[in-house]
């Protein structure tokens, strides 16, 4: 699944003038209302950006792991809140059923979450549930030819927004590990559905997560994602894998954008007579950004190339993930240092962009989730190879 390259250059090409033109000036009022505009919404809609990862023949775009990456890379060079409009219906909300749907329930939801007629959201974690996802508590338990569904979902993106929840829930709890949990595909007008109002985050205004509850909700059997029992944790996991390197994506395009906010200020800010981009101590900071942003870039799109060829990229989808949310870290607080105090006040957005990004080593498997991935992975490895 991949677009021709020229039409991806065009498509790359329409995100990098969106991002230009519409959301970069848009996003002082959206960290003003804690709103994204619903005329950008429209507008991303009409780019088929809620069907980027989705197949052709459902009428998405159908693009490739590698060049969703690029996609992703570019449109996060604006607020991250734009991103989280499309990001779940792109990612973790839609692929679970991309992957492992019946071809009924991928033509009843594909074709209207390409669009962008609705969103999907994802809902994993729970209160005491969130990196040990093979802990959750929410029960889905068959009563004829329905699920009743029972338990509260926690920080669930887009849950306000969406027309269609991939809930994961213990459908056997005699079952306490991953192989009693399964996956369903929920509409949240169900009775029993409640979803709460938006929480209050440090950063990323304009993005809505809330808590997600259900009671007594019955839910037609038919929502068993793939019609098969006990397979939701590890699609969850399969999900997941690929989200790392789209969020790792979003890492680099944001950590471009910080860069170039410090880039700017350095020659622009003058100290002693001249800009403060003379001075050495500058551009070393200037210098170790410009470096984690190349190898983030470039180990992301070697593990989506390989991902795209069908090996197994785990690992390495745990090494981007860790790798780019931690330097977007380290890139945010050397824009924040090279603005010196300016760098703190509201005014000047490397401070926004600084709370920002906080969230990136923390969703979707926080940094030391990743460390724990990879160790796991290298010691199998070499017991495999004794």
């Amino acid at each position: 699944m991949a677009l021709d390259q020229e039409t991806f250059a065009q498509v790359k090409e329409s995100v990098a003038r969106f991002v230009r033109d519409r959301l970069i000036p848009a996003e002082d009022e959206v960290e003003r209302t804690n709103e994204v505009p619903e005329e950008i919404v429209q507008e991303m809609r009409e780019l088929g950006l809620f069907g980027l990862s989705i197949p052709e023949e459902y009428g998405g775009i159908g693009l490739s792991m590698l060049q969703e990456c690029e996609v992703i890379h570019e449109l996060c060079k604006a607020s991250l809140s734009f991103r989280s409009v499309i990001g779940t219906t792109v990612g973790i909300g839609s692929q679970g059923l991309v992957m492992t749907g019946t071809e009924e329930q991928k033509k009843e939801y594909l074709p209207r979450l390409a669009t962008g007629e609705i969103s999907s959201s994802f809902c994993l974690t729970e209160p005491d549930a969130g990196s040990d996802a093979a802990s959750l508590r929410t029960t889905a338990i068959r009563d004829g030819d329905e699920y009743v569904l029972n338990g509260t979902k926690r920080y669930i993106t887009n849950a306000l927004r969406a027309g269609m929840l991939t809930v994961m829930a213990r459908t056997d709890p005699s079952k306490k590990g991953a192989s009693g949990i399964s996956a369903f595909l929920v509409d949240p007008a169900t009775p029993g559905i409640t979803i709460a109002k938006a929480d209050e985050k440090m950063g990323q205004r304009g993005t809505k997560t809330s808590d997600v509850i259900f009671e007594d909700a019955r839910i037609p059997a038919s929502a068993l994602l793939g019609g098969v029992e006990g397979k939701g944790f590890y699609t969850a996991m399969r999900v997941l894998d690929r989200g790392r390197l789209h969020l790792s994506s979003v890492a680099t395009g944001i950590s471009e954008r910080m860069l170039q906010e410090a880039l700017g200020y350095a020659v622009e800010r003058k100290q002693f007579g001249k800009p403060i981009g003379e001075f050495q101590l500058v551009q070393a900071m200037l210098a170790d950004s410009q470096a984690d942003i190349y190898a983030g870039v470039s180990m992301t799109r070697d593990a989506a190339r390989r991902f795209d060829e069908g090996e197994d990229i785990s690992m390495l989808a745990a090494c981007c993930k860790m790798f780019t949310t931690e330097a977007a870290g380290r890139v945010a607080d050397k824009g924040v240092q090279i603005h010196g105090g300016a760098g703190y006040m509201s005014e000047y957005k490397i401070e926004r962009f600084y709370r920002d990004v906080r969230l990136l080593r923390l969703y979707e498997g926080t940094t030391q989730i990743q460390q724990i991935v990879i160790g796991r992975n290298l010691l199998q490895n070499a017991e495999n190879a004794n």
